[in-house]
């Protein structure tokens, strides 16, 4: 195993590369990320992300689990960096650190990487060129709380190794097949596994709740701002709405997601469970 390091001046320079890390390019050029927090660590571990530092002060631990997984990850040859409070503070990205902060190499996870689906028809969620780092945390979020086997980050405008995608996402970014795709790769990666694409947009023929989501699913969200774009109006089976009744056209991308999600939830565990 190796043997803990402790650092004591702002001016280290492993403390100095950690801190880079809010820098996409700086992400980008190192191939790292990092990943903050007791829950969003675990499920790190979970999902087999594989740690070349952790950074952690135990005078900001909120339980009794970190020293567990402290020793978890000194046996997986992590190098683990003690900082003083206010060092680790400097570091965080978060109002109330939890002590613990992660240096992780990317997973480049693609299309040809996720699982072959057999047990259940697919539900899969293309998210097009998200602007908000929150709202693709949150997507991944409720893809995993409702039970969705992948999201497709289509034509992706925010990096997934933004640190508020993993704090949105709570750490189910690990744990839930996310990949990066081109909208022509998405797309015939769903054609290829008969899948029924829904385009969420304001003005859809048919409300969501009266389209059967049963089988194979795609549901297809796109950026904040303008919506989906052509490509996936055109290619989709169904363009599906959310019916508004106050003065707003629209809910917020990751809203209006996990509405579609757990209608397809809802209705999959009725067609399995009728009354």
């Amino acid at each position: 195993m190796i043997e803990p390091l402790c650092i004591t001046s702002a001016a280290n320079p492993r403390l100095k590369e950690a801190l880079s890390l809010y820098n996409r390019r700086d992400r980008d050029e190192k191939d790292l990320f990092i990943i903050e927090g007791f829950r969003e660590i675990s499920r790190a571990l979970q999902g087999g992300v594989h740690f070349v530092e952790l950074f952690f002060c135990e005078d900001l631990f909120l339980g009794t689990n970190e020293q567990a997984l402290l020793s978890s990850c000194q046996k997986k040859d992590v190098q683990l960096i003690k900082l003083e409070e206010r060092l680790l503070r400097k570091l965080s990205y978060r109002d109330r650190p939890d002590g613990l902060i992660g240096i992780a190499k990317k997973m480049h996870a693609t299309l040809s990487d996720i699982p072959k689906f057999t047990a259940t028809p697919p539900l899969v969620v293309i998210a097009e060129a998200i602007e908000k780092p929150g709202n693709l945390g949150t997507i991944i979020r409720s893809s995993d709380a409702a039970g969705a086997d992948v999201v497709i980050v289509a034509n992706g405008c925010t990096d997934i190794y933004n640190p508020n995608v993993v704090r949105a996402s709570v750490g189910t970014l690990f744990t839930l097949p996310v990949v990066e795709a081109t909208n022509e790769e998405a797309f015939a990666f769903c054609t290829e596994l008969g899948i029924t694409l829904l385009a969420t947009i304001p003005d859809g023929a048919s409300t969501y709740t009266d389209i059967l989501m049963t089988g194979p699913l795609g549901i297809v969200v796109g950026t904040e701002q303008l919506g989906l774009s052509s490509f996936w109006k055109q290619v989709c089976h169904h363009k599906v709405k959310i019916p508004m009744h106050g003065i707003a056209d629209s809910l917020n991308v990751a809203t209006a997601t996990t509405l579609f999600l757990f209608e397809a939830a809802r209705q999959r565990h009725a067609s399995k469970n009728p009354v």
